[in-house]
């Protein structure tokens, strides 16, 4: 980020909401509260809720006005149900997501199952049966690439037919790039500059730090014998590059603290399956079983081999001293408060 005004607001925090505001959340079979009813609703799967994203949640937000502005979205994501034998580097899980919808003004988010019903539907059907209907909504939002209904039948413009014969009101929204002619912001580009390594492209198509939310595991308790105890997390079908980060760590009782972090096999040691561990600085605590959240602050080098135990020890200390520094120097919006 350009040096200058140091208090200026660093603009992936523009559309954070600095203040709490009543949020529901609505899952899969539960009836849509009276609080949401006859809500203006985001479409869309939203891996990432990347700032092209946000784009929608702004117009829908606009769109809805006095009425509940809120995000429809499903689980399990669309390509999972129909290639569940191909695994997914999800940006955002269902947890992941309501994190950071809480934090964008929204009144809430309504998920419904994605299943072979849902799949089945025809476009006409989803509309007036499902959108209409079922949920009671009074309009959408949707991007310029939303397709939906039975095979895709359905393409944003005929949403906004389907939408005016059924009495809802539809706003397309047009494809967002960081910068002009930059491709579109997309949930592809983003997994593609993580497992490269590239947080800083990452986190600046989110708009604010990417997170993971994991459970801190048992492990073979090695760090403590290098004097770097590790928190360690096991993360599902991820994508993110083997190395070194810096990062920043919410528990469970709210508290944040800075660390450093290895993701990869650990190669000085085992080779093993790939783990995220997290050494947090100047905290002492038993964390096993809290289900906590990092964020990535940058990128420091990545995963190597090393000859001895020692020679891990000294560039620990200098990974140590660069992730202080580039946590001192990040400006990056936070979700986690």
């Amino acid at each position: 980020m350009p040096s200058g005004d140091e208090n200026a607001v660093p603009p992936a925090a523009v559309g954070l909401r600095s203040s709490p505001r009543p949020f529901t959340v609505c899952r899969e079979d539960d009836p849509v509260p009276p609080a949401l009813a006859g809500a203006v609703a985001a479409l869309g799967n939203f891996d990432g809720v990347h700032r092209g994203h946000r784009t929608l949640i702004e117009a829908v937000r606009a769109e809805a006005g006095p009425r509940p502005a809120v995000v429809l979205t499903f689980e399990p994501h669309p390509r999972a149900f129909f290639a569940p034998d191909q695994p997914m580097f999800r940006l955002t899980g269902p947890s992941a997501k309501e994190i950071v919808f809480a934090r964008l003004g929204l009144d809430g988010l309504i998920v419904r199952r994605f299943d072979a019903e849902l799949a089945g539907t025809s476009a006409q059907d989803f509309v007036e049966g499902w959108l209409r209907d079922r949920l009671g909504l009074s309009g959408v939002v949707i991007g310029h690439d939303f397709h939906f209904g039975r095979g895709r039948e359905g393409s944003p413009g005929t949403l906004a037919a389907l939408c005016a014969e059924a009495g809802l009101t539809c706003r397309i929204v047009p494809a967002v790039s960081a910068d002009p002619g930059d491709a579109p912001i997309s949930s592809s580009a983003i997994r593609a500059a993580l497992a490269s390594g590239d947080v800083a492209r990452a986190n600046a198509l989110l708009g604010y730090r990417w997170f993971v939310l994991a459970q801190v595991r048992h492990g073979d308790k090695r760090g403590r014998t290098l004097g770097y105890p590790t928190a360690n997390l096991a993360l599902e079908c991820c994508g993110l590059a083997h190395g070194i980060y810096a990062v920043r760590v919410r528990l469970a009782d709210g508290s944040l603290h800075d660390g450093v972090a290895s993701y990869g096999r650990r190669p000085t040691f085992d080779d093993g399956a790939p783990l995220l561990e997290v050494h947090l600085f100047d905290f002492k605590g038993d964390l096993y079983g809290q289900e906590v959240a990092v964020e990535l602050l940058a990128y420091l080098r990545g995963e190597e081999r090393f000859s001895s135990a020692e020679a891990l020890i000294a560039q620990m200390d200098v990974d140590s001293a660069r992730a202080r520094a580039a946590i001192q120097a990040d400006r990056v919006a936070s979700m986690l408060g």
